[in-house]
């Protein structure tokens, strides 16, 4: 739980990297030629940076963020760096546009450690843990954006079912969905120790004596929602791959599997050949564009486990730009579709 002293405390004391060295391993060797730039599109707390800023001293960082809180503790805590880090305001699937901003032609690592923030779980009044009551917040970047109260006081029950099961993978959505509503007619939703309450009110006893917290897929599909993750995560991958000059090296961090399964799509899109099948000679612009560096994802060993419980649920996955993308499939990765019904119109709320 946050105490008013955890505000006081250094960024670097409040959060542990999940698979820290590993993640430096895998970079290093794309940022040995000075000014070679890494890319970290979720900077949180710095804690990935600072490491990689330690240990290869030819590199800078560029570290995007959306949640303008977790930008001022991770300057603050890189402060040291000087111009070898550079804070970007920005949503990272912007990452194209970043890179052009600052004047680069390319990068030579990119690194997205993916989900919610330690910062975002530990702060009670962001909303995102489900083991404090909180408002119903969840917005990463508090300067904009619709937030989990609003999602559950306007979205109708068909759109709240679809989103908890498409988000959440909850099998009980609709049952949920359905309380939900119910609920909001006497009094709208406002607290997140009332929706854990509820939550568990809904599932039936005995599926709730397995699996952790019942509320934790119902929090992860508000979650989702308000941020657009899966949306951005879509748009993510590609353009970061894009701006990898060759011999480049990204690694991305998921933590379940609706993540993992965009980061997967993505690299093996650049792994395997586009040629089709039975040509004789495969043609130089159909060979694979990207190679990968970890044998399907990555899990945290039980010595990472044991000091970073966060990193139960961790994938790893990392490749490196062998050659350019062919003109022939330099295409943006189709945008994850919001449930239809989830943003009704002004009259559909009334």
């Amino acid at each position: 739980m946050t105490t008013p002293d955890d505000h006081a405390r250094p960024a670097g004391d409040r959060h542990q990297p999940v698979l820290l060295q590993r993640c430096v391993d895998l970079l290093a060797p794309a940022l040995t030629q000075p000014g070679s730039v890494l890319v970290d599109c979720t900077l949180g707390m710095g804690g990935h940076t600072e490491a990689m800023l330690e240990q290869v001293p030819t590199a800078r960082v560029v570290g995007i963020d959306r949640d303008t809180q977790a930008l001022r503790l991770a300057g603050e805590r890189l402060a040291r760096f000087g111009e070898r880090f550079t804070p970007v305001h920005a949503v990272y699937d912007e990452i194209g546009d970043v890179v052009a901003d600052l004047g680069l032609d390319g990068v030579q690592g990119v690194l997205m450690d993916l989900g919610v923030s330690s910062l975002q779980l530990d702060e009670a009044g962001r909303g995102f843990a489900y083991a404090q009551d909180a408002p119903l917040d969840m917005r990463m970047d508090q300067t904009r954006g619709i937030t989990a109260a609003d999602v559950l006081n306007t979205y109708d029950e068909r759109a709240l079912a679809r989103l908890l099961r498409e988000y959440g993978e909850e099998r009980f959505a609709p049952r949920i969905a359905r309380a939900l509503v119910r609920r909001r007619e006497e009094r709208p939703w406002e607290r997140t120790g009332e929706l854990a309450d509820l939550v568990r009110a809904s599932i039936p006893a005995a599926a709730r004596r397995t699996g952790g917290n019942p509320s934790k897929r119902t929090f992860q599909a508000l979650r989702i929602e308000v941020n657009g993750e899966l949306e951005v995560l879509e748009r993510a991958v590609p353009a970061a791959i894009e701006v990898l000059a060759t011999d480049g090296r990204i690694v991305v961090e998921s933590y379940q599997s609706l993540e993992d399964r965009i980061v997967k799509r993505a690299l093996a899109r650049g792994t395997t050949s586009s040629a089709p099948p039975g040509l004789p000679v495969e043609p130089e612009t159909h060979k694979p564009y990207l190679e990968a560096l970890t044998r399907g994802a990555e899990e945290a060993d039980e010595a990472e486990l044991e000091r970073n419980p966060r990193a139960a649920s961790v994938r790893l996955r990392a490749a490196r730009r062998v050659r350019p993308t062919p003109d022939h499939l330099r295409t943006t990765s189709p945008t994850t579709k919001r449930p239809s019904t989830t943003r009704p119109s002004k009259e559909d709320r009334r």
